[in-house]
């Protein structure tokens, strides 16, 4: 049996305790070797995310170009740009729909432990997306926003067979920022659903080449999926 375990772990474990700011995909347990890369192109979909008080929920679509870079054999920069949008909905009054424009986003993962004869792994990681939708008038009024979406997360895999399922606990922020005319306003999301769960599989289509899905529940209800390439 070979366990892998370094320093970086305070990495994160410091993230972790960060009260103020750490859902975007957790990209799940599979990272390239040191100097090794994977690219390939994901859809992420928010479907509901409640924010604070009377400020009720916020949607979004977001399609990326993804490129992971292997720092370390332990250690990877995960990176990505394409373009989303977002539809908010006050509890008061009629939902915002912001058309699709740039999105972006960027973060670590850190492999804490492996087992490679029996197939198992624990990797944490750090991941946040940004959307910058186009601009929408509303009762004559320009309102502009941004989606900011955190997240901190810790998952465990389990090979079986060609396939590697894994799942996890994740602590997650969503801050909507909106402006009314020049009223600027950060919305945050609901501070008592921040905990969430996380179940992932990859499926290998090749050597190189395999599918990445994951959902998420409770701190939010959202889904990803991604075809990569190894190179």
């Amino acid at each position: 049996m070979r366990f892998t375990f370094n320093p970086a772990v305070l990495i994160l474990s410091i993230l972790f305790l960060i009260p103020e700011g750490y859902s975007a995909p957790c990209y799940g347990t599979r990272m390239p070797d040191k100097d090794q890369a994977v690219m390939g192109f994901q859809s992420y979909s928010l479907l509901n995310r409640h924010l604070e008080a009377e400020w009720g929920e916020v949607r979004s679509f977001q399609n990326f170009y993804l490129l992971t870079y292997g720092l370390k054999d332990w250690l990877s920069l995960d990176l990505k740009a394409g373009f989303g949008n977002i539809k908010q909905r006050p509890r008061t009054s009629a939902e915002i729909d912001y058309p699709t424009a740039f999105a972006g986003g960027y973060g670590f993962r850190i492999k804490l432990y492996e087992d490679k004869d029996k197939g198992c792994k624990s990797v944490c990681g750090f991941q946040h997306i940004s959307v910058h939708p186009h601009h929408r008038e509303a009762n004559g009024v320009k309102n502009r926003a941004i989606l900011d979406d955190w997240q901190a997360s810790l998952l465990f895999s389990q090979k079986f067979g060609p396939v590697t399922p894994y799942l996890g606990t994740k602590f997650s922020r969503v801050d909507y920022i909106h402006w009314i005319g020049d009223n600027r306003k950060r919305r945050m999301s609901d501070l008592t659903q921040s905990w969430g769960a996380v179940l992932g599989l990859d499926i290998p289509l090749n050597e190189k080449t395999f599918i990445n899905l994951e959902g998420h529940a409770f701190d939010e209800e959202a889904f990803s999926a991604a075809i990569l390439y190894e190179f």
